[in-house]
């Protein structure tokens, strides 16, 4: 019993405890990484799939043709977040610091994809207006992010 104790006293210490929540953080980001990269692969067939579904199916002249080129985009899309994802770990990783101007990108690029799938015709006004601000803020968010970078270089 006493062993136990010592053995609980030796790892509440600030120094080993530490140690033990940081080789946890490297742990979970690791999984993390594997996990997005099987995503990222589902992606990919699921967009080869749709593709080549479509291509066998479409008829520019049909009305459809736009919606299917909209959620392939959407998908395309989807991958490119699940990359910068991917990027933001494997940055951490490297560094053990979320890289916030990544984080930023990575939001631009989540904004634009809801933009680009946007059905205006059904969208109410301030949902748009709400875009338009996330993407003005993330904007200057970035541009700020930047600028600091450079003049620290």
């Amino acid at each position: 019993m006493r062993n136990l104790f010592r053995q609980i006293r030796k790892y509440s210490q600030n120094e080993n405890f530490l140690h033990i929540v940081e080789n946890l953080q490297v742990l979970v980001s690791k999984l993390l990484s594997i996990t997005m990269i099987v995503l990222i692969l589902i992606a990919i067939v699921d967009l080869v799939i749709f593709i080549f579904d479509k291509l066998l199916t479409w008829d520019v002249n049909k009305a459809s043709f736009n919606k299917n080129l909209f959620t392939a985009f959407g998908l395309f899309l989807n991958i490119l977040i699940a990359l910068e994802i991917l990027e933001n770990i494997t940055a951490y990783l490297r560094k053990s610091v979320i890289h916030v101007e990544l984080v930023i990108a990575t939001s631009l690029i989540a904004v634009a994809r809801k933009i680009i799938i946007l059905d205006l015709k059904n969208t109410e006004g301030l949902k748009v207006i709400g875009l338009g601000i996330a993407v003005f803020s993330l904007s200057i968010s970035y541009w700020i992010i930047r600028r600091s970078h450079r003049r620290n270089s």
